[in-house]
């Protein structure tokens, strides 16, 4: 298998496309003489969900075995190509914060004026580290621990807090910056000879006149002034489109679901948490109704910004690629404002980004991602990795090079996620 001339077409530039292109390319059998591996991004890498996404690493994410592999990749990778400095990379803490808050703030109203714009563009001050301030007094200090909060948890409000529980630490949870990861896997599989089409948008699978095998792809390549239509012949195709994935195999058990996100630069510097809320609003709150009293955006510090995201929604279809995503600055707004009411540092800070994305989601099953061969010869899914896209982005490269260039052992039991029990 791995000894013959193989043309690999990976369709879809985020993580999951990105660390298969990664991972083919540092298999013992790739053979860039033999192997020939294209990705088509129909708009740009890392412009979706894998741009725009937390970047939360956790040995209690789900599923098994996949996580456990790609948590130790996630490691093994930063140690290599120096993803610390290269994409993020940190061991951080991670909990489950419960606040009461007497009142939204308005003062986030002055940020009304910041644009929706691409991850990419946030604020890169690597000198802003956390350094321990000093500035709560005893009062505040003996309110936090009360409530069972760290010491070094001091970015957020003593006198709205109520419960906090661990849910991980150092030597269990990580984070990476989504957007930066995602690039840098797609650098450097590019470095290793695969060859990055972005602005390629696949209109079909090709397939040979008895179905059985795939010929290759054709796709609208957007880079010149007339889009022209281009086929691309392929012995082997990694359907890893996210959310699009049923626009190219309709068959596929995979939907998307918007979610919006922020980013802001904190006033001071804050220590690294990741922290999953529970917001109880004010009874007289313009942003409450009779059926949610609670909100839960997430909040995750990475190094010089906080990422902030809150709950999905289904009310715009999912447009024809990642470039043509709406923003609803309203929502982005309550996230701000949700945000704002647990942190004075974060009141205090700069709004940098109002984003949003599609996550997929799988639809049959227990909601395991895809990933393996279809009854296709040589058509391979790779798609529907929900919320955890990043998490598990690596163990899911690793599984297909292993299954497409050969030694596909059972100790990762790959079948578990084996695509043709859903197909």
């Amino acid at each position: 298998m791995a000894d013959s001339a193989k043309h690999i077409v990976i369709i879809g530039g985020g993580i999951i496309g990105c660390s298969s292109a990664y991972f083919l390319t540092r298999h013992p059998s790739y053979d860039p003489s033999k192997h020939k591996i294209t990705v088509l991004e129909a708009s740009k890498i890392a412009g979706g969900a894998s741009g725009k996404a937390g970047g939360l690493l956790a040995l209690w994410a789900y599923p098994e075995p996949l996580v456990t592999l790609s948590y130790a990749l996630h490691k093994q990778l930063a140690e290599e190509h120096n993803g610390r400095e290269r994409w993020g990379y940190r061991e951080i803490h991670c909990g489950q914060i419960e606040c009461e808050v007497q009142d939204l703030p308005q003062s986030s109203r002055k940020h009304e004026n910041i644009k929706a714009v691409h991850s990419e563009d946030t604020y890169n001050d690597t000198s802003l580290k956390h350094v321990s301030l000093g500035k709560r007094d005893e009062d505040a200090i003996t309110k936090l621990r009360k409530a069972g909060v760290p010491d070094d948890l001091d970015w957020i409000n003593a006198e709205c807090i109520r419960a906090y529980d661990k849910m991980g630490d150092p030597n269990t949870t990580a984070q990476v910056h989504p957007y930066q990861f995602t690039t840098s896997m797609a650098e450097l599989a590019k470095e290793a000879g695969v060859k990055i089409i972005e602005h390629a948008q696949v209109q079909s699978i090709d397939y040979s006149p008895d179905g059985k095998f795939v010929n290759g792809v054709t796709y609208l390549d957007h880079n010149s002034t007339t889009p022209a239509s281009v086929k691309l012949p392929a012995t082997d195709i990694i359907l890893a489109a996210g959310p699009w994935t049923s626009t190219l195999l309709p068959n596929a058990p995979i939907s998307g679901t918007r979610a919006h996100s922020v980013t802001i630069r904190p006033s001071e510097p804050v220590s690294a948490y990741a922290l999953f809320t529970e917001i109880m609003l004010p009874p007289n709150s313009s942003k409450r109704n009779a059926s949610q009293q609670t909100v839960s955006p997430e909040i995750y510090a990475r190094a010089n910004e906080i990422y902030a995201c809150g709950e999905g929604d289904h009310l715009v279809p999912l447009p024809a690629m990642t470039s043509l995503v709406q923003v609803d600055e309203s929502r982005c707004q309550n996230i701000i404002d949700y945000v704002y009411s647990t942190s004075d540092n974060l009141k205090n800070g700069q709004v940098l980004v109002k984003q949003a994305c599609y996550l997929p989601n799988v639809t049959k099953g227990r909601g395991e991602p895809l990933i393996g061969p279809t009854n296709v010869t040589g058509l391979w899914l790779c798609a529907g990795h929900t919320c955890w896209g990043i998490q598990n982005g690596p163990g899911t490269g690793k599984i297909m090079s292993d299954l497409i260039l050969g030694n596909a052992t059972l100790e990762y039991e790959w079948r578990k996620f084996d695509p043709k029990q859903r197909l």
